[in-house]
């Protein structure tokens, strides 16, 4: 419970912005934020009120998985050499968005093995990496 009211204010923003299904859970203390935003910008909005509450993602205790509406996802297989911002600039996403879609693969986003094959988020008009 104590993730929810560290997030309130995220999750709050989430539901006023017009996420669809959204789905919030706090389990193994990590707290999952699933839905379909309405733009990318509100994703972005998100995310950044995210880094303000967690800088740098450092904490590891929230998973968002926001999927723009009529968006969708590319499948991409890890080859010997990538790291996630590679692979991130070649498809022109953030290494963070790359790492937070593939939570349930991913334990540490410097550690990625060949023949992974990971969901790259549609591309973002102001992607960050």
């Amino acid at each position: 419970m104590a993730l929810q009211q560290k997030y309130s204010d995220l999750v709050k923003t989430a539901q006023t912005s017009g996420t669809a299904n959204l789905q919030v859970r706090e389990q193994n203390n990590v707290l999952y934020i699933d839905g379909e935003v309405p733009s990318e910008e509100v994703k972005q909005q998100l995310w950044d009120m995210y880094n303000k509450i967690d800088p740098d993602y450092r904490s590891a205790d929230l998973v968002m998985n926001l999927q723009v509406a009529g968006g969708g996802s590319t499948e991409y297989e890890v080859v010997k050499g990538d790291s996630l911002s590679k692979i991130g600039q070649k498809f022109g996403v953030a290494w963070k968005e790359i790492f937070e879609a593939n939570r349930n693969i991913i334990s540490n986003p410097d550690l990625i093995q060949p023949g992974w094959k990971l969901k790259i988020p549609q591309k973002s008009s102001s992607a960050k990496s």
